[in-house]
């Protein structure tokens, strides 16, 4: 052979093992980068993304102009050293171990499950925040009595509760701090609605688990709405709890005149709890990025998300501030009249 060939063949040797391995070699990594967004006042595939009908006519269903656009975190697992290396060098991903992502004792089957789930519950608090904002009813039914606990045999399921000690209750927490505020041992009176029925149950109550100087009835609450009109969340094949804000503002939009926008392209994030708190997120940076390339001017970021929005806002992109429901529509409706809206700057 050849001295050259052979000397030539030898250099190439290391090319290649480093070529193959670069390529098929998996890393204990995964990618986050701007996912999907979608306006949750438009269609998708052809369905409102929100969509409320009422069957008997009587509520009034606008159609907003402008954009509510939730955002998404786009994840890219599987990845080999070649792809990690392209990825992180683009400067629209981030590289981030695998673990944080997909947990060590959790399948990924299960992970994307608990993601469903937890949109899921996101679209149910979604829609008790929005109808809570408008001041429109909602029943607190018994979902489930414990085995063994202080409301075993006079609680049952599917009970609509009212009342406890003559205090209105109207949702789970109303019911807990009601109770929570006598001793174990002292009976409390609950009223409601049993079957098509009136009842009235007397419960001694036992102690909290977590606190034992609080009453406690050992009952799962649940809130349903009462309302003629039926709201639908037509989004499929996205998990994660963080649409709840802009599927909530959805909805009031559509139940009330005018837009909440102003006609303009407004994007957020954000998870809701039925009392129309709005909580932190993960992957803001990548949120941020994705609502601007798809022609977003105002991004509504969770109070506990601003340092890093405001660290990472892409050129163009106002960030507003929000703590809850009533927070964010007051800004919108600062916006629009052309003033001004908290920051996160």
């Amino acid at each position: 052979m050849n001295r050259r060939i052979a000397t030539l063949l030898v250099a190439l040797v290391p090319v290649v093992v480093l070529g193959v391995l670069g390529s098929t070699v998996v890393v204990p990594f995964a990618a986050l980068g701007p996912g999907p967004t979608f306006d949750t006042l438009g269609e998708v595939d052809g369905a409102p993304v929100v969509d409320i009908e009422d069957p008997t006519g009587a509520t009034r269903i606008d159609e907003p102009g402008g954009h509510l656009n939730m955002t998404t975190v786009a994840v890219r697992d599987g990845l080999t050293v070649f792809d990690a290396l392209g990825l992180w060098l683009s400067g629209r991903q981030g590289l981030v171990p695998r673990d944080q992502v997909y947990p060590p004792d959790r399948s990924r089957e299960e992970v994307e499950q608990a993601n469903q789930a937890d949109f899921t519950r996101s679209e149910d608090s979604a829609e008790l925040a929005a109808l809570r904002y408008l001041d429109l009813p909602t029943e607190l039914t018994i979902a489930e009595v414990g085995d063994g606990v202080p409301a075993a045999s006079v609680l049952r399921d599917g009970d609509r509760v009212t009342t406890v000690n003559g205090t209105a209750v109207t949702t789970a927490e109303d019911v807990r701090n009601a109770v929570g505020s006598v001793s174990p041992g002292d009976r409390v009176t609950i009223e409601g609605v049993r079957g098509d029925a009136p009842f009235t149950e007397t419960v001694t109550v036992g102690p909290r688990p977590d606190d034992g100087e609080r009453g406690y009835l050992g009952v799962t609450l649940t809130e349903e709405p009462e309302v003629p009109f039926d709201v639908t969340f037509n989004l499929a094949d996205v998990g994660g709890p963080s649409a709840g804000l802009m599927f909530t503002l959805a909805v009031i939009d559509k139940l009330t005149p005018g837009d909440l926008s102003g006609g303009a392209f407004v994007a957020g994030t954000g998870t809701i709890d039925p009392d129309g708190t709005v909580g932190p997120i993960g992957g803001i940076p990548y949120k941020l990025v994705a609502a601007r390339e798809a022609g977003a001017t105002t991004f509504l970021v969770p109070a506990d998300n601003c340092a890093e929005a405001a660290a990472n806002a892409p050129d163009g992109l106002r960030l507003v501030r929000v703590t809850d429901v009533g927070g964010a529509v007051d800004a919108l409706g600062n916006l629009t009249e052309g003033g001004d809206a908290p920051s996160c700057s």
